[in-house]
C-alpha cells in the first residue's frame, strides 16, 4: 500500500519508531498505549518500509525540564545525515516536548525530505499545508 507523498528515495533510507512514554507508571499501567505504539511497525511494513528501527530507550524517562534528552538529539541526527526516510510515532505529539525541539525537527526533516507519519497521516514537511498542521500541532512554548 504506496502512499502519494511516499517516493522510493524515502523507502531507501531506514525509518525510525519513535516509542514513549513519560513516566515509569505508565509503562507499566497503560500498556496499552505501548501496545499501540509498538504497532506502528506493521503499518511502516504496509506502506513499504523493510528497515525500521524502533526506538524506546527513553520509555519511562520525563522531558520535563532541564533533562537531556540524548534518544530525540539521536534522532534528529540521524534525520539530518539523511539516513531516515521516516519518522513515526503513533501520535505526532509524541515527538518534541517543547516548540524549539518540534520546530527544529520539522526543519531537519523539510531541508532532507523525511515524511513524518503518525497513526492516520503521513505528512510531507516540503509541503506547505503540512508543514502548516504540523506547526499547529506542536508543543507551546514555556513561559
Amino acid at each position: 500500500m504506496m502512499h502519494e507523498k511516499i517516493r522510493p528515495h524515502h523507502l531507501e533510507r531506514k525509518a525510525i519508531l519513535y516509542v514513549r512514554q513519560s513516566s515509569a507508571h505508565q509503562v507499566l499501567y497503560n500498556r496499552e498505549s505501548s501496545t499501540l505504539q509498538y504497532a506502528m511497525r506493521d503499518r511502516l511494513t504496509a506502506l513499504g518500509w523493510s528497515r525500521i528501527e524502533t526506538v524506546d530507550d527513553g520509555l519511562g524517562c520525563s522531558a520535563a525540564g532541564g533533562v537531556v534528552r540524548a534518544v530525540f538529539d539521536r534522532m534528529v541526527a540521524e534525520v539530518c545525515l539523511c539516513k531516515i526516510g521516516a519518522v513515526v510515532a503513533r501520535e505526532v505529539s509524541r515527538f518534541a516536548r517543547n516548540s524549539r525541539d518540534w520546530q527544529q525537527l520539522i526543519e531537519m526533516c523539510r531541508v532532507v525530505d523525511t515524511v513524518l507519519i503518525a497513526q492516520e497521516t503521513v505528512y510531507a514537511p516540503r509541503q506547505g499545508n503540512d508543514r502548516l498542521l504540523l506547526g499547529l500541532k506542536g508543543k507551546p512554548q514555556c513561559v
